[in-house]
């Protein structure tokens, strides 16, 4: 099955450590994957409490989350977190383990290892905090009806995280490594994948210069680390319209710059913006090109498409915009649809006159857009919900994520 072939060759290890507290000095309890202790169901023993030492153990101790639920399907019994899945929104909650590898700088990552969730230590001088030499990655898994988990295109983030530390001049995990580690921390943590049509379990895997460096320079060691949260919708709208304003004044990106990389700088720049925009109201921004500053960007951290008499158009990808798995797997789909795409240069004023607007993104998925204000003027589309195309592609679109429709794309990944 899909858990032993991940997760027999992991061994736990001690090298991060809660933060700086009497309790820090005790050893994270290591992830067992004997044949005794670690049936191939996956099941997570009830015997053994699975929460995190120190610091992290005190904020489980305060937090709302108490024993376990559970999930029937036609083999077995699962257990889940006793969460209230019904009200999830998108705001971390501490899971269970994480993963953890780390290599120098020049060389190659080893085999990661398991450990339980928790604060790391970093120097002072660590590149990332100095620097900001980090990136990160975001993809999701769903629970099926029958309790099999399915993951999303997870070799397209090992692939874009590549990309991206060759920007930064970072080591980074190969696909297979990364694929494998992406599996290992979802099947450790399988409790917190939340019951079909919930929510999904938020994956978020890092890749940071952890070593102490003064000089700007590339850090000595790097660390890979993937953690999870169980998320609901992303805008508090839900899959309501959301209500963009466009900066024309501040820009998210540069030619020449990062913005076509996931790197942690990217998303601080946005923040006096959003804030701002979500000050007056609005949901979020859209940027414009920084060059000409009439042609459209993204979203703080979405991707952006305008339909007009059924033909989608949404900015090419250039370098100052994130090529996004969800943008990808979205112009795929409606092609396959019959819809005409267009990755081409979208000037604000088409705004002015389009049929709909819709974002895209890993945490969104497809997010209506109800109104867009530029320049003082507001424009509306639609009747308060989804227009025809955009929802004809995210119902294609998350029913195939949540495998309630055939994968013909062979896009999805599903754990046992």
């Amino acid at each position: 099955m899909e858990s032993s072939a991940v997760l027999g060759g992991l061994q736990p290890n001690y090298l991060l450590y809660p933060s700086r507290n009497p309790s820090s000095s005790l050893p994270l309890r290591p992830f067992s994957f004997t044949s005794h202790s670690f049936p191939l169901s996956l099941k997570l023993q009830k015997q053994l409490p699975l929460t995190s030492h120190g610091a992290a153990a005190a904020a489980a101790a305060a937090s709302p989350i108490g024993g376990y639920t559970t999930l029937s399907d036609s083999s077995e019994t699962s257990e889940l977190a006793d969460i209230d899945w019904d009200n999830l929104g998108f705001a971390f909650l501490s899971t269970d383990y994480m993963y953890v590898m780390k290599c120098a700088q020049g060389g190659n990552f080893p085999k990661g290892e398991l450990q339980s969730f928790g604060n790391i230590e970093l120097s002072p001088s660590a590149g990332v905090l100095n620097y900001g030499q980090g990136l990160f990655e975001g993809l999701k898994a769903y629970r099926k009806e029958d309790g099999t988990i399915l993951l999303f295109r997870p070799e397209e983030n090992a692939l874009r995280m590549r990309l991206g530390a060759e920007r930064m001049c970072m080591p980074s995990p190969t696909v297979k490594q990364f694929v494998e580690a992406v599996k290992a921390t979802v099947l450790a943590n399988r409790r917190w994948v939340p019951p079909p049509g919930k929510g999904s379990l938020y994956i978020r895997p890092l890749l940071m210069g952890s070593g102490a460096v003064l000089g700007l320079a590339p850090a000595p060691e790097y660390t890979f680390l993937i953690y999870v949260s169980p998320v609901g919708n992303y805008f508090k709208e839900g899959v309501a319209p959301i209500n963009l304003i466009v900066e024309h004044e501040l820009h998210r990106a540069t030619p020449g710059g990062t913005g076509g990389v996931k790197t942690i700088g990217n998303y601080a720049a946005v923040l006096k913006a959003q804030s701002a925009a979500k000050a007056k109201g609005y949901s979020d921004v859209l940027y414009l090109d920084c060059v000409h500053k009439k042609y459209l960007e993204e979203v703080s951290s979405c991707n952006i498409f305008v339909v007009k008499d059924n033909v989608i158009s949404t900015p090419a990808i250039k370098g100052t915009i994130l090529p996004g798995i969800t943008r990808k797997s979205i112009i795929d789909v409606a092609r396959s649809e019959g819809f005409q795409v267009e990755e081409r240069q979208v000037a604000v004023d088409e705004l002015l006159d389009a049929d709909e607007v819709f974002c895209t993104g890993t945490a969104v998925v497809v997010s209506p857009v109800g109104s867009i204000t530029y320049l003082g003027k507001k424009v509306s589309y639609g009747e308060g919900g989804f227009g025809v195309v955009s929802e004809k592609l995210y119902s294609v679109l998350t029913r195939l994520q949540m495998g309630l429709s055939e994968d013909k794309m062979d896009w999805t990944v599903e754990l046992g």
